[in-house]
This record gives structure tokens, C-alpha cells and sequence, in this order.
């Protein structure tokens, strides 16, 4: 095959061959290079899916995206896996901010965009690191300079994560804010920091505890409810009854990664059972093979996961019994 002038072979076969190597690595085929000229030899399953894979590749070059040896393992997992197009996956553009451009990197987290555009309530359900928060911040970030919503409300359950923090010194929002921290961090890579205080004295951009949504009704805005699997059912009902017109709301979180007090089921937990079937609510999973940090974390993922099966399958610990006579 030839690879179109317009396109340094550096930006499709990496500095120093790296992502040419990861596609050897993958296939049983023999990968040749003369100039812009790609040869491939082996079965034809094999050397069909290497062309395949360099026509994505090629066209996710044409849409301005960027190739990585990540991106490029990506690619051939979909190829194998699914019948998604990889460019369509890696060229789509949810916010471009700052000099970088936000896109999905998975199957999944591209489903996960698409239903929040095309639903009014979304759950993005998955471990950590699958960007359930990240993407539907940018999705926020994208309405409101599109000008199809006024405001952008953030929250998240104040519960802590097995801690005890104590009596933290300070004004209520001081004490609040290592909970909602997370939430001003992915707020930054998305819009100027300058212009985050101004947007948040105005009201178009309110970062808040769940508490703080009781009682009110919210019209003209994106809602995102992040950590919802330390929200109780009560909760959780208390914050999807908020929903005003021409509003829509994602809720995010990790259903085994529940915080909450021994006794409490978590609302994230229960609302599928409750809502399934109604019509213009969607729920998204995102799973370890969607993780898109270090590797290690996706391994982490899947090793708690097997790791819970088995203590599930053997069931709760007996007492020990004691035997002889008492002293």
C-alpha cells in the first residue's frame, strides 16, 4: 500500500519505528518499508487486518489527530474486538481547549459521549481512570460555549474515602473542599483559569456538595454528579428529582469503590434497577479495558475484581470455634 505524500512516515510509523514495532509485535505478518511504500506478507486474515489497520491509522493522520504507541494498541484491540472503526473512535472532537483536544480513546467511552448527546440523563459506571468524569465535564464545557445551556453544576457526596479527616479548620467551603477538589482540577484543563473565578461569582459555573442541591429546581443546565456511588438511595432520588427543563444530567461513579457507613446502600447501586427501561435515561459501563492511565491500573482493576468473585463465591467467614475448657 501507499501511504499518501501529504503524511510523514515519521507520524505513522513513529520516531525511531516505536509504533511500527507495536504493530509487528501484534501481527503474523511480515511488515516491509521503502519510502512511502508499505508491504505486508502472511495468511490473508493477517495481512488484511495490517492494511486495515494502517488505513485508520492514515485517516486518523488526515482528521489532525495524533499517533501514540498507545493509540496504535488501541486501534488493534478495536479491529479485533469490535466493528468500530478506530478513526471514528480516535478523530472525534469533544472540546478543544487550550491547545490540546479532548477525544475518546475507547469503544466505550465514545458510546458514553454519543448517549450523553442523545440523552437527557446518563450514568457513566466503571472503575477508576475510565474518564466517566473527565469526558462528561468537557461534554459540559462544549454546551455551554455552544450556548446550549446557561450553567454548568458540579457536585459530589462529602463522604470520605476511609478516613478520618477530623475538625477541619476554616469557613464551610474550606472544609468542603478537599471533597471537590477533583472537580476544580479537571475544571482547569478545560477552561482558563483566569476566567474560573468570574464564571463561579456569576453562577455559570457552581462547584457544590450534594447537599446543596436539595430543595432546588435546575433549569437551562448541565449537571454532573460525580463519586455517586457514596450517595445513598434517598439521595440519589433527591438529586435526579432536580432535573428542570431543558437540562441534562450525568451521573458518574465506581460501585465498588463504595465510602459509605456499613448499612447504607449506595443510590448508584440501586438506581438501575429502579429506572431501567425508561425511556431517555441510558446507562453507560466503562470497564478495565477502557482505563486510560498507567497500564498498571487497568491490571489493578481486573486483579480487586477477581480477587472480590472469589471472596463472594466462598461466602462470608465462619466464626472460629473454640475448643477445651475455659480458663
Amino acid at each position: 500500500m501507499l501511504i499518501p505524500d501529504e503524511y510523514p512516515m515519521v507520524s505513522l510509523l513513529g520516531s525511531r519505528d516505536e509504533l511500527l514495532r507495536v504493530i509487528e509485535g501484534a501481527f503474523r505478518a511480515d511488515i516491509h518499508v521503502r519510502g512511502n511504500e508499505i508491504t505486508v506478507t502472511g495468511s490473508p486474515d493477517e495481512s488484511g487486518a495490517v492494511v486495515r489497520l494502517f488505513e485508520e491509522l492514515v485517516e486518523v493522520l488526515r482528521s489532525g489527530g495524533e499517533l501514540t504507541p498507545d493509540a496504535v494498541e488501541r486501534s488493534i484491540a478495536m479491529l479485533r474486538m469490535t466493528s468500530d472503526r478506530p478513526a471514528e473512535v480516535l478523530s472525534l472532537d469533544i472540546l478543544s481547549s487550550r491547545g490540546r483536544t479532548i477525544r475518546p480513546k475507547t469503544v466505550n467511552q465514545k458510546r458514553y459521549v454519543d448517549a450523553i448527546d442523545n440523552h437527557t440523563v446518563v450514568f457513566g459506571i466503571g472503575p477508576a481512570g475510565t474518564g466517566k468524569t473527565y469526558l462528561a465535564m468537557a461534554k459540559a464545557v462544549r454546551a455551554l460555549q455552544e450556548k446550549r445551556i446557561n450553567r454548568i453544576i458540579l457536585t459530589r457526596p462529602a463522604v470520605e474515602a476511609g478516613e478520618r479527616l477530623g475538625f477541619l479548620p476554616g469557613t464551610l467551603y474550606e472544609k468542603i473542599d478537599p471533597y471537590l477538589r477533583p472537580l476544580y482540577d479537571a475544571l482547569h484543563d478545560m477552561v482558563d483559569p483566569d476566567s474560573i473565578p468570574k464564571l463561579m461569582a456569576a453562577g455559570t459555573i457552581e462547584v457544590a456538595p450534594l447537599a446543596y442541591m436539595r430543595g432546588r429546581t435546575l433549569n437551562d443546565a448541565f449537571i454532573i454528579l460525580d463519586e455517586a456511588q457514596n450517595s445513598s438511595a434517598e439521595q440519589m432520588k433527591m438529586f435526579l428529582t432536580r432535573l428542570g427543563f431543558n437540562s441534562k444530567i450525568v451521573v458518574t461513579g465506581d460501585v465498588t469503590q463504595v465510602d459509605l457507613p456499613a448499612g447504607t446502600t449506595s443510590g448508584l447501586r440501586v438506581v438501575q434497577e429502579i429506572l431501567d427501561g425508561i425511556d431517555d435515561i441510558h446507562f453507560a459501563r466503562l470497564t478495565s479495558s477502557d482505563v486510560v492511565r498507567h497500564k498498571l491500573v487497568s491490571e489493578i482493576v481486573d486483579a480487586y475484581g477477581r480477587y472480590d468473585a472469589l471472596q463472594e463465591a466462598a461466602g462470608p467467614a465462619k466464626p472460629i470455634q473454640h475448643r477445651g475448657k475455659r480458663r
